[in-house]
Protein backbone atom coordinates (compact mmCIF):
# COMPACT_ATOMS: atom_id res chain seq x y z
CA UNK A 1 0.00 0.00 0.00
CA UNK A 2 1.50 3.34 -1.06
CA UNK A 3 1.02 6.34 1.18
CA UNK A 4 -2.02 8.51 0.35
CA UNK A 5 -0.98 12.18 0.67
CA UNK A 6 -4.59 13.40 0.75
CA UNK A 7 -5.46 11.02 3.58
CA UNK A 8 -2.36 12.08 5.52
CA UNK A 9 -3.22 15.72 4.87
CA UNK A 10 -6.75 15.23 6.21
CA UNK A 11 -5.49 13.51 9.36
CA UNK A 12 -2.56 15.76 10.25
CA UNK A 13 -3.84 18.93 8.58
CA UNK A 14 -7.27 18.50 10.16
CA UNK A 15 -5.68 18.12 13.58
CA UNK A 16 -3.52 21.23 13.04
CA UNK A 17 -6.51 23.31 11.92
CA UNK A 18 -8.54 22.22 14.94
CA UNK A 19 -5.68 23.18 17.25
CA UNK A 20 -5.46 26.61 15.59
CA UNK A 21 -9.21 26.97 16.20
CA UNK A 22 -8.42 26.42 19.90
CA UNK A 23 -10.25 23.10 20.09
CA UNK A 24 -8.97 21.08 23.11
CA UNK A 25 -6.19 18.72 22.05
CA UNK A 26 -7.99 15.51 23.03
CA UNK A 27 -11.09 16.51 21.09
CA UNK A 28 -8.96 17.61 18.12
CA UNK A 29 -7.26 14.19 18.02
CA UNK A 30 -10.60 12.37 18.15
CA UNK A 31 -12.24 14.59 15.51
CA UNK A 32 -9.25 14.21 13.16
CA UNK A 33 -9.65 10.43 13.48
CA UNK A 34 -13.38 10.74 12.70
CA UNK A 35 -12.65 12.86 9.58
CA UNK A 36 -10.14 10.24 8.46
CA UNK A 37 -12.61 7.39 8.94
CA UNK A 38 -15.14 9.24 6.77
CA UNK A 39 -12.56 9.89 4.04
CA UNK A 40 -11.34 6.29 3.99
CA UNK A 41 -14.95 5.04 4.06
CA UNK A 42 -14.28 2.99 7.18
CA UNK A 43 -17.04 2.21 9.70
CA UNK A 44 -17.22 5.03 12.24
CA UNK A 45 -17.28 2.68 15.28
CA UNK A 46 -13.64 1.89 14.52
CA UNK A 47 -12.71 5.25 16.09
CA UNK A 48 -14.44 4.33 19.35
CA UNK A 49 -12.93 0.86 19.28
CA UNK A 50 -9.41 2.25 18.89
CA UNK A 51 -10.03 4.76 21.69
CA UNK A 52 -11.06 1.94 24.03
CA UNK A 53 -8.08 -0.15 22.90
CA UNK A 54 -5.80 2.79 23.69
CA UNK A 55 -6.87 2.58 27.33
CA UNK A 56 -6.87 -1.23 27.56
CA UNK A 57 -3.31 -1.39 28.89
CA UNK A 58 -2.54 -2.64 32.40
CA UNK A 59 0.38 -0.25 32.96
CA UNK A 60 -1.98 2.73 32.66
CA UNK A 61 -3.45 1.78 36.04
CA UNK A 62 -0.31 3.29 37.58
CA UNK A 63 -1.19 6.79 36.34
CA UNK A 64 -4.14 7.52 38.68
CA UNK A 65 -2.10 6.38 41.67
CA UNK A 66 0.88 8.55 40.71
CA UNK A 67 -1.39 11.56 40.21
CA UNK A 68 -3.28 10.96 43.48
CA UNK A 69 -0.07 10.42 45.45
CA UNK A 70 1.38 13.66 44.09
CA UNK A 71 -1.81 15.58 44.90
CA UNK A 72 -1.84 14.24 48.47
CA UNK A 73 1.79 15.18 49.07
CA UNK A 74 1.33 18.61 47.50
CA UNK A 75 -1.66 19.35 49.73
CA UNK A 76 -0.04 18.05 52.89
CA UNK A 77 2.52 20.78 53.49
CA UNK A 78 5.26 18.75 51.87
CA UNK A 79 6.68 21.72 49.95
CA UNK A 80 7.39 23.60 53.19
CA UNK A 81 9.26 20.62 54.62
CA UNK A 82 11.28 20.04 51.46
CA UNK A 83 12.26 23.72 51.32
CA UNK A 84 13.52 23.47 54.90
CA UNK A 85 15.36 20.23 54.05
CA UNK A 86 17.03 21.76 50.99
CA UNK A 87 18.09 24.81 53.02
CA UNK A 88 20.38 22.58 55.11
CA UNK A 89 22.49 21.84 52.03
CA UNK A 90 22.59 25.09 50.05
CA UNK A 91 20.96 27.84 52.11
CA UNK A 92 24.28 29.12 53.44
CA UNK A 93 25.61 29.97 49.95
CA UNK A 94 25.14 33.31 48.20
CA UNK A 95 21.83 33.20 46.42
CA UNK A 96 20.92 30.39 48.80
CA UNK A 97 17.18 30.91 48.44
CA UNK A 98 17.43 30.36 44.68
CA UNK A 99 19.33 27.13 45.25
CA UNK A 100 16.86 26.08 47.94
CA UNK A 101 14.20 26.61 45.28
CA UNK A 102 15.98 24.32 42.80
CA UNK A 103 16.86 21.71 45.42
CA UNK A 104 13.33 21.51 46.77
CA UNK A 105 12.01 21.27 43.19
CA UNK A 106 14.29 18.28 42.65
CA UNK A 107 12.99 16.63 45.81
CA UNK A 108 9.36 17.49 45.01
CA UNK A 109 9.76 16.15 41.49
CA UNK A 110 10.61 12.80 43.03
CA UNK A 111 7.21 12.88 44.73
CA UNK A 112 4.88 14.30 42.11
CA UNK A 113 6.52 13.65 38.74
CA UNK A 114 4.64 16.72 37.52
CA UNK A 115 6.26 20.01 36.54
CA UNK A 116 3.03 21.98 36.90
CA UNK A 117 2.46 20.60 40.41
CA UNK A 118 6.11 21.33 41.20
CA UNK A 119 6.02 24.99 40.16
CA UNK A 120 2.66 25.47 41.90
CA UNK A 121 3.75 23.94 45.21
CA UNK A 122 7.35 25.19 45.38
CA UNK A 123 6.93 28.43 43.42
CA UNK A 124 4.00 29.69 45.47
CA UNK A 125 6.22 29.52 48.55
CA UNK A 126 9.61 30.57 47.18
CA UNK A 127 8.90 33.19 44.48
CA UNK A 128 7.22 35.72 46.83
CA UNK A 129 9.95 35.04 49.40
CA UNK A 130 12.70 35.67 46.83
CA UNK A 131 11.11 38.92 45.66
CA UNK A 132 10.79 40.10 49.25
CA UNK A 133 14.50 39.47 49.86
CA UNK A 134 15.63 41.50 46.84
CA UNK A 135 15.82 38.94 44.04
CA UNK A 136 14.68 40.17 40.63
CA UNK A 137 11.23 38.83 39.78
CA UNK A 138 12.30 37.46 36.39
CA UNK A 139 15.25 35.65 38.00
CA UNK A 140 12.99 34.16 40.68
CA UNK A 141 10.49 32.88 38.12
CA UNK A 142 13.16 31.50 35.77
CA UNK A 143 14.87 29.63 38.61
CA UNK A 144 11.53 28.17 39.65
CA UNK A 145 10.26 27.04 36.25
CA UNK A 146 13.55 25.52 35.09
CA UNK A 147 13.87 23.71 38.41
CA UNK A 148 10.31 22.45 38.03
CA UNK A 149 10.87 21.28 34.45
CA UNK A 150 13.20 18.53 35.64
CA UNK A 151 10.31 16.93 37.58
CA UNK A 152 9.20 14.93 34.52
CA UNK A 153 12.63 13.28 34.40
CA UNK A 154 12.75 12.13 38.01
CA UNK A 155 10.78 9.02 38.98
CA UNK A 156 7.95 8.47 39.55
CA UNK A 157 6.77 10.29 36.43
CA UNK A 158 3.43 9.37 34.86
CA UNK A 159 4.77 10.77 31.57
CA UNK A 160 7.32 7.94 31.53
CA UNK A 161 4.42 5.50 31.96
CA UNK A 162 2.70 7.12 28.98
CA UNK A 163 5.90 6.78 26.93
CA UNK A 164 6.22 3.13 27.93
CA UNK A 165 2.73 2.51 26.59
CA UNK A 166 3.31 4.49 23.39
CA UNK A 167 6.60 2.68 22.78
CA UNK A 168 4.98 -0.74 22.95
CA UNK A 169 5.82 -1.73 26.51
CA UNK A 170 9.35 -0.47 27.23
CA UNK A 171 10.22 -1.38 30.84
CA UNK A 172 8.81 1.24 33.22
CA UNK A 173 11.43 0.31 35.81
CA UNK A 174 14.23 0.89 33.30
CA UNK A 175 12.74 4.25 32.32
CA UNK A 176 12.41 5.35 35.95
CA UNK A 177 16.01 4.46 36.72
CA UNK A 178 17.27 5.95 33.44
CA UNK A 179 15.80 9.34 34.35
CA UNK A 180 17.63 9.63 37.67
CA UNK A 181 21.11 10.66 36.48
CA UNK A 182 19.93 13.10 33.76
CA UNK A 183 17.41 14.63 36.18
CA UNK A 184 20.00 15.13 38.90
CA UNK A 185 22.48 16.46 36.33
CA UNK A 186 19.96 19.10 35.27
CA UNK A 187 19.41 20.04 38.91
CA UNK A 188 23.15 20.30 39.57
CA UNK A 189 23.81 22.41 36.47
CA UNK A 190 20.96 24.76 37.43
CA UNK A 191 22.40 25.08 40.94
CA UNK A 192 25.77 26.12 39.50
CA UNK A 193 24.15 28.65 37.17
CA UNK A 194 21.96 30.08 39.95
CA UNK A 195 25.01 30.49 42.19
CA UNK A 196 27.10 32.22 39.51
CA UNK A 197 24.28 34.65 38.71
CA UNK A 198 23.65 35.27 42.41
CA UNK A 199 27.31 36.13 43.01
CA UNK A 200 27.33 38.43 40.00
CA UNK A 201 24.17 40.23 41.11
CA UNK A 202 24.95 40.29 44.82
CA UNK A 203 21.94 38.34 46.02
CA UNK A 204 21.89 37.58 49.78
CA UNK A 205 22.79 34.46 51.75
CA UNK A 206 20.26 32.80 54.02
CA UNK A 207 20.65 32.59 57.78
CA UNK A 208 21.91 29.26 59.07
CA UNK A 209 19.33 26.84 60.41
CA UNK A 210 19.54 26.52 64.22
CA UNK A 211 21.28 23.29 65.21
CA UNK A 212 18.34 22.35 67.43
CA UNK A 213 16.05 22.34 64.37
CA UNK A 214 18.24 20.12 62.18
CA UNK A 215 17.09 16.68 63.47
CA UNK A 216 13.40 17.54 63.00
CA UNK A 217 13.99 18.98 59.50
CA UNK A 218 16.05 15.96 58.43
CA UNK A 219 13.47 13.51 59.83
CA UNK A 220 10.53 15.18 58.11
CA UNK A 221 12.46 15.54 54.85
CA UNK A 222 13.50 11.89 54.81
CA UNK A 223 9.97 10.73 55.62
CA UNK A 224 8.74 12.67 52.59
CA UNK A 225 11.43 11.31 50.28
CA UNK A 226 10.68 7.74 51.30
CA UNK A 227 7.76 7.63 48.84
CA UNK A 228 9.90 7.43 45.65
CA UNK A 229 12.18 4.97 47.46
CA UNK A 230 9.17 2.71 48.08
CA UNK A 231 8.06 2.96 44.46
CA UNK A 232 11.49 2.41 42.91
CA UNK A 233 12.54 -0.15 45.49
CA UNK A 234 9.39 -2.18 44.95
CA UNK A 235 9.87 -2.22 41.19
CA UNK A 236 13.60 -2.95 41.21
CA UNK A 237 13.35 -5.68 43.83
CA UNK A 238 10.60 -7.42 41.89
CA UNK A 239 8.26 -7.32 44.89
CA UNK A 240 5.76 -5.05 43.10
CA UNK A 241 4.85 -4.21 39.54
CA UNK A 242 4.93 -0.53 38.59
CA UNK A 243 1.17 -0.32 39.16
CA UNK A 244 1.34 -2.02 42.55
CA UNK A 245 4.25 0.21 43.61
CA UNK A 246 2.25 3.29 42.63
CA UNK A 247 -0.66 2.09 44.78
CA UNK A 248 1.61 1.35 47.76
CA UNK A 249 3.24 4.77 47.38
CA UNK A 250 -0.20 6.36 47.32
CA UNK A 251 -1.18 4.63 50.57
CA UNK A 252 2.09 5.81 52.14
CA UNK A 253 1.44 9.39 51.02
CA UNK A 254 -2.07 9.21 52.54
CA UNK A 255 -0.78 7.86 55.86
CA UNK A 256 2.07 10.38 56.07
CA UNK A 257 -0.08 13.38 55.21
CA UNK A 258 -3.18 12.65 57.30
CA UNK A 259 -1.79 10.70 60.26
CA UNK A 260 1.84 11.85 60.68
CA UNK A 261 2.04 15.45 59.47
CA UNK A 262 -1.69 16.14 60.03
CA UNK A 263 -1.55 19.54 58.33
CA UNK A 264 -4.98 18.98 56.79
CA UNK A 265 -8.04 17.15 58.16
CA UNK A 266 -9.47 14.01 56.62
CA UNK A 267 -12.23 16.14 55.09
CA UNK A 268 -9.51 17.69 52.91
CA UNK A 269 -9.23 14.38 51.07
CA UNK A 270 -12.39 15.10 49.07
CA UNK A 271 -10.93 18.15 47.22
CA UNK A 272 -7.78 16.11 46.57
CA UNK A 273 -9.86 13.37 44.94
CA UNK A 274 -11.72 15.99 42.90
CA UNK A 275 -8.47 17.51 41.58
CA UNK A 276 -7.12 14.03 40.83
CA UNK A 277 -10.29 13.11 38.92
CA UNK A 278 -10.11 16.29 36.82
CA UNK A 279 -6.46 15.72 35.95
CA UNK A 280 -6.99 12.02 35.28
CA UNK A 281 -10.00 12.68 33.06
CA UNK A 282 -7.94 14.98 30.87
CA UNK A 283 -4.98 12.58 30.69
CA UNK A 284 -7.08 9.50 29.88
CA UNK A 285 -9.16 11.31 27.26
CA UNK A 286 -5.93 12.40 25.56
CA UNK A 287 -4.56 8.84 25.68
CA UNK A 288 -7.80 7.39 24.27
CA UNK A 289 -8.03 9.97 21.47
CA UNK A 290 -4.35 9.52 20.65
CA UNK A 291 -4.99 5.78 20.37
CA UNK A 292 -7.45 6.40 17.52
CA UNK A 293 -5.21 9.04 15.93
CA UNK A 294 -2.19 6.75 16.17
CA UNK A 295 -4.11 3.90 14.58
CA UNK A 296 -4.69 5.96 11.45
CA UNK A 297 -1.07 7.14 11.43
CA UNK A 298 0.00 3.50 11.37
CA UNK A 299 -2.70 2.54 8.87
CA UNK A 300 -1.43 5.25 6.50
CA UNK A 301 2.19 4.14 7.03
CA UNK A 302 3.26 7.57 8.27
CA UNK A 303 5.96 6.21 10.65
CA UNK A 304 7.58 4.30 7.80
CA UNK A 305 7.47 7.38 5.55
CA UNK A 306 9.03 9.60 8.22
CA UNK A 307 11.73 7.00 8.89
CA UNK A 308 12.63 6.83 5.20
CA UNK A 309 12.60 10.63 4.89
CA UNK A 310 14.88 11.23 7.87
CA UNK A 311 17.26 8.43 6.93
CA UNK A 312 17.31 9.79 3.38
CA UNK A 313 18.14 13.24 4.71
CA UNK A 314 21.60 12.13 5.79
CA UNK A 315 23.54 8.99 6.55
CA UNK A 316 25.15 10.80 9.49
CA UNK A 317 23.69 9.68 12.82
CA UNK A 318 24.56 12.99 14.48
CA UNK A 319 22.63 15.00 11.88
CA UNK A 320 19.55 12.78 12.20
CA UNK A 321 19.53 13.04 16.00
CA UNK A 322 19.95 16.82 15.86
CA UNK A 323 17.02 17.06 13.44
CA UNK A 324 14.88 14.93 15.78
CA UNK A 325 15.79 17.15 18.73
CA UNK A 326 15.03 20.35 16.84
CA UNK A 327 11.68 18.94 15.71
CA UNK A 328 10.75 17.96 19.27
CA UNK A 329 11.84 21.31 20.69
CA UNK A 330 9.72 23.12 18.12
CA UNK A 331 6.67 20.92 18.73
CA UNK A 332 7.13 21.14 22.50
CA UNK A 333 6.81 24.92 22.29
CA UNK A 334 3.32 24.70 20.77
CA UNK A 335 1.76 21.50 22.20
CA UNK A 336 1.36 19.81 25.57
CA UNK A 337 3.60 16.95 26.63
CA UNK A 338 1.21 13.98 26.88
CA UNK A 339 -0.28 14.22 23.37
CA UNK A 340 3.17 14.79 21.87
CA UNK A 341 4.50 11.66 23.57
CA UNK A 342 1.60 9.65 22.18
CA UNK A 343 1.80 11.12 18.67
CA UNK A 344 5.56 11.37 18.13
CA UNK A 345 6.77 8.18 19.82
CA UNK A 346 5.40 5.78 17.16
CA UNK A 347 6.69 8.11 14.44
CA UNK A 348 10.21 8.87 15.71
CA UNK A 349 11.09 5.79 17.77
CA UNK A 350 11.55 3.62 14.64
CA UNK A 351 13.95 6.25 13.27
CA UNK A 352 15.94 6.30 16.50
CA UNK A 353 16.16 2.53 16.81
CA UNK A 354 17.15 2.18 13.15
CA UNK A 355 20.31 4.19 13.87
CA UNK A 356 21.11 2.21 17.00
CA UNK A 357 19.52 4.25 19.80
CA UNK A 358 18.07 2.29 22.69
CA UNK A 359 14.32 2.90 23.28
CA UNK A 360 15.01 3.79 26.92
CA UNK A 361 17.57 6.42 25.90
CA UNK A 362 15.13 7.77 23.32
CA UNK A 363 12.42 8.04 25.97
CA UNK A 364 14.61 10.15 28.25
CA UNK A 365 15.72 12.32 25.33
CA UNK A 366 12.10 12.78 24.24
CA UNK A 367 10.96 13.80 27.72
CA UNK A 368 13.74 16.34 28.20
CA UNK A 369 12.92 17.95 24.85
CA UNK A 370 9.28 18.24 25.85
CA UNK A 371 10.18 19.40 29.37
CA UNK A 372 12.01 22.32 27.78
CA UNK A 373 8.83 22.96 25.81
CA UNK A 374 6.91 23.29 29.08
CA UNK A 375 8.85 26.47 29.88
CA UNK A 376 9.07 27.83 26.34
CA UNK A 377 6.60 30.36 24.87
CA UNK A 378 4.04 30.49 23.40
CA UNK A 379 2.29 27.50 25.02
CA UNK A 380 4.49 26.45 27.96
CA UNK A 381 2.15 25.64 30.86
CA UNK A 382 4.87 25.82 33.49
CA UNK A 383 5.99 29.21 32.14
CA UNK A 384 2.46 30.60 32.47
CA UNK A 385 1.98 29.27 36.02
CA UNK A 386 5.37 30.62 37.15
CA UNK A 387 4.74 34.05 35.64
CA UNK A 388 1.31 34.20 37.30
CA UNK A 389 2.77 33.35 40.71
CA UNK A 390 5.54 35.93 40.22
CA UNK A 391 3.03 38.54 39.01
CA UNK A 392 5.25 39.32 36.03
CA UNK A 393 4.60 39.37 32.29
CA UNK A 394 5.38 36.39 30.07
CA UNK A 395 7.46 38.71 27.87
CA UNK A 396 9.75 39.73 30.73
CA UNK A 397 10.27 36.14 31.84
CA UNK A 398 10.94 35.07 28.24
CA UNK A 399 13.68 37.68 27.87
CA UNK A 400 15.46 36.38 30.98
CA UNK A 401 14.92 32.69 30.17
CA UNK A 402 17.58 31.88 27.50
CA UNK A 403 20.52 31.80 29.92
CA UNK A 404 18.62 29.28 32.08
CA UNK A 405 17.92 27.08 29.06
CA UNK A 406 21.65 26.68 28.33
CA UNK A 407 22.32 24.01 31.01
CA UNK A 408 19.20 22.10 30.02
CA UNK A 409 20.20 22.11 26.35
CA UNK A 410 23.72 20.97 27.25
CA UNK A 411 22.31 18.05 29.24
CA UNK A 412 20.01 17.27 26.29
CA UNK A 413 23.05 17.00 24.01
CA UNK A 414 24.81 14.78 26.55
CA UNK A 415 21.79 12.47 26.78
CA UNK A 416 21.55 12.34 23.00
CA UNK A 417 25.16 11.52 22.25
CA UNK A 418 26.32 9.75 25.43
CA UNK A 419 24.03 6.71 25.78
CA UNK A 420 25.62 5.59 29.05
CA UNK A 421 24.41 8.73 30.79
CA UNK A 422 20.90 7.29 30.79
CA UNK A 423 21.62 3.58 30.25
CA UNK A 424 24.46 2.86 32.69
CA UNK A 425 22.32 2.72 35.83
CA UNK A 426 19.58 0.50 34.32
CA UNK A 427 22.31 -1.75 32.94
CA UNK A 428 24.02 -1.92 36.33
CA UNK A 429 20.73 -3.00 37.91
CA UNK A 430 20.02 -5.53 35.18
CA UNK A 431 16.98 -3.72 33.76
Amino acid sequence: MSIDPIAVGILIGGFAVLILLRIPIALALALAAVFEAFYLDLPLPIVGQRMVAGLDIFALLAIPFFILGGEIMAAGGISRRLIAFASLFVGWLRGGLAMINIGSSTFFGALSGSSVADVSAIGSATIPMMKQKGYDADYAVCVTITGAAQAVMIPPSHNLVIFSMAAGGVSIGALFVAGIVPGLLIGLSLLVLAYLLAVRRGYPKETLVPVSEVPRIVWEGLLSLLMPVIILGGILSGIFTATESAAIGCVYAFFLTFFVYRDIPLSGFIPILQRTARTLGIVLFIIAAAGAFGYFLTFLQVPEAVTQALLGLSDNKIVILLVINLLLLALGAVMDMAPLILIMTPILLPVATSIGMDPVQFGIMLLLNLAIGLITPPVGNVLFVGAAIGQISIEKVSRALPVFLVPMLLVLLLITFLPQLSLALPGLLGL
